[in-house]
């Protein structure tokens, strides 16, 4: 059996990928990408120093052909590059401070490209969708969108149809002044970087904890090991849970460890994680404070989950880097699934075990798994050094812990959710005010001086026109052609009526005589046998549904239902007024009802019920191009 070629596991749904390209990319080396990795980790660390990441930190990989690096990052460029992904999870700060980095890698390094996505495509086009050209979307951005010199630049169609990668770098090493994108974009992504990086340091919560003498080492050596802690405690499942349960690593003495009381530094979204969640602490554990000593026990509540996220997270990491159950693991696994390795046997079987175990050796000789090995294996390595060394709770005792920072904001979220709405409204309600003016200004200059008037009967025409058009998968359209007459057959449409109002015997009769000469062959004695009671039924029917019909309308009279429609009889004034009481009654009993009317009736009163806000009648008559009149009724 061969092993399909191994591949890296598909990225997470929640991950951003950044792709960073010299100025010639073609003449790169190994030491000019070198140099330059060293110089922009240098330019950022100022930033990224203090700061803890949700799940990884900021990282670059050279890229160089013909070997290009194997990684998550699916920029499948064949050019030497510098690349790198991040996983940010619940934490959209992360993905913001990391757009906050590359901007600032733009501005000190101008003759870089650099390309940002994440796995929603260009979510930076996103922040800036009402200023956009409208020519820009998902299917014609394939490599025109750039961050370049602080800027973003959009290679125009004009300039290159179809570009290549490299086409588009040699475009703007050339005229990137060409590609630019209007202010307007530019502002819209800018204003969701502009407080930082003041915003990532007020994304940071410190927090007091009791944890034990073990845990609180390792913090003191790595404070960025909390971001895993509290990962492999929010991502706990059954097989984690008897890792906490036992706590072999860091509660060794069992319930005689000493607590002590340190300040942990975290991300917002990481102190969310760990509150929220109720959790029993295992038997081994010491014990907690009462819940009456408040501050205690939360220090300690809080301290209990780190605790148990970082031994879930060593344990893990330890047994996934000794059995070569990483990411790329996972990957491989998929590809021998896909090809059909394991013949449709059931796993658990003995020959499905043997093609395991064959499996395994196979992963376990390659690169990937001694690369992936060491990933994982990384901080259960560091761990083990740092409490290799002797250490003690006196390092703890006499040194002052500053106190937990408020935590006010955990439930003011509300007021910064309705900000970010209101700015999003004003911006929907300045597009759609712009293109209403455009709007206007095209129907006054196709309508010249009756640009204001409003004829009912053309919305009449344009309801019925939208009816009947036919329309594609992707939902209802409004006709090309508004000014075309509409072409409707009123003949044929009460044929149609009728032929489908008329009972299921009618219309099987109907069917038969206008079919029997082409598609059925009856001997002439049959049908001349058959004249008669062929009459006689349709008599029957005829009566009966004349009298079910005067029953009907006898039963709707005392109702309002014929008062809900406008007939016809009140829209044309009556010339006599001396009609009789028998012409009344016969109007009342049979007052034609004019569709029109009452369809341009239903649609202003829905328009009036609106009261300027929108809904579904201003939509659907905006998609028809139709102005309503503003109510008269208003302002009196």
């Amino acid at each position: 059996m061969e092993f399909p070629p191994s591949s890296t596991a598909m990225p997470s749904h929640d991950t951003v990928f950044y792709a960073i390209y010299p100025n010639s990319p073609t003449t790169a080396t190994t030491t000019t990408l070198q140099s330059l990795h060293l110089q922009i980790l240098q330019s950022i660390s100022p930033f990224t120093t203090d700061y803890i990441w949700q799940h990884h930190p900021f990282n670059l990989s050279i890229s160089l052909p013909p070997n290009p690096t194997t990684c998550q990052c699916p920029s499948s460029s064949k050019l030497p590059h510098l690349h790198g992904h991040l996983r940010y999870g619940d934490n959209l700060d992360d993905e913001w401070f990391t757009v906050f980095l590359l901007f600032h890698i733009s501005t000190h390094f101008p003759s870089l490209s650099i390309r940002l996505w994440d796995s929603d495509g260009e979510f930076l086009l996103i922040e800036a969708a009402f200023h956009l050209p409208r020519w820009v979307n998902p299917e014609t951005t394939e490599n025109r969108i750039f961050l370049r010199n602080g800027h973003i630049h959009i290679i125009p169609r004009s300039s290159l149809p179809n570009p290549s990668l490299m086409d588009s770098l040699n475009f703007l090493s050339t005229s990137d002044s060409n590609s630019r994108v209007s202010e307007p974009v530019q502002t819209a992504i800018m204003n969701r970087i502009k407080d930082y990086p003041n915003q990532a340091r007020k994304n940071m919560h410190s927090v007091r904890a009791r944890v034990p003498l073990s845990v609180a080492t390792v913090l003191k050596h790595e404070p960025c090991l909390i971001s895993l802690a509290v990962e492999g405690f929010y991502d706990r499942d059954i097989d984690a849970m008897k890792f906490a349960a036992k706590l072999e690593r860091f509660l060794e003495k069992g319930r005689r460890e000493e607590l002590v009381c340190v300040s942990v530094k975290m991300s917002r979204a990481m102190y969310a994680q760990l509150l929220q969640q109720t959790f029993r602490a295992p038997k081994v554990y010491p014990e907690l404070p009462g819940r009456e000593q408040r501050e205690e026990f939360a220090e300690a509540e809080l301290g209990l989950k780190i605790t148990c996220g970082m031994e879930m997270m060593y344990q893990q990491r330890k047994r996934d880097g000794v059995e070569g159950k990483g990411s790329t693991w996972e990957a491989f696994m998929q590809s021998l699934e896909k090809s059909g390795y394991f013949q449709g046997l059931l796993p658990g079987s003995s020959e499905y075990q043997r093609l395991m175990q064959n499996a395994q050796e196979y992963y376990r000789s390659t690169s990937l798994h001694s690369k992936d090995s060491d990933l994982m294996s990384a901080p259960v390595i560091r761990i083990d050094e740092i409490l290799a060394f002797p250490y003690s709770a006196d390092e703890f005792k006499d040194q002052e812990v500053p106190p937990s920072d408020a935590d006010y904001w955990l439930y003011k979220g509300e007021e910064e959710l309705n900000s970010a709405l209101n700015e999003r409204q004003k911006e929907m309600e300045l597009f759609d005010l712009k293109h209403k003016n455009k709007g206007k200004g095209k129907k006054g200059q196709d309508n010249g001086s009756n640009a204001d008037e409003f004829n009912p009967s053309d919305v009449a025409k344009l309801m019925r026109a939208f009816v009947d058009k036919v329309s594609s998968f992707e939902g209802a359209e409004a006709p090309e052609d508004r000014n075309k007459e509409v072409d409707f057959d009123a003949d044929q449409f009460f044929k149609e009526m009728e032929s489908v109002m008329s009972c299921p015997g009618e219309a099987a009769n109907s069917n038969i005589k206008e079919g029997s000469s082409s598609d059925l062959d009856f001997d002439d004695s049959d049908e001349d046998d058959g004249v008669e009671s062929d009459e006689e039924n349709d008599d029957e029917e005829n009566t009966f549904i004349q009298a079910y019909s005067n029953a009907m309308d006898e039963q709707l009279k005392p109702t309002t239902l014929p008062k809900t429609f406008v007939g016809v009889d009140k829209i044309i004034p009556k010339k006599d007024e001396g009609t009789s009481h028998a012409a009344e009654d016969m109007d009342e009993d049979f007052s034609p009802i004019d569709v029109d009317v009452n369809l341009v009736q239903s649609l202003l009163d829905s328009f009036s019920s609106q009261q300027g806000l929108p809904g579904p009648a201003s939509n659907l008559l905006g998609l028809l191009g139709v102005q309503f009149p503003q109510d008269a009724k208003k302002g009196k």
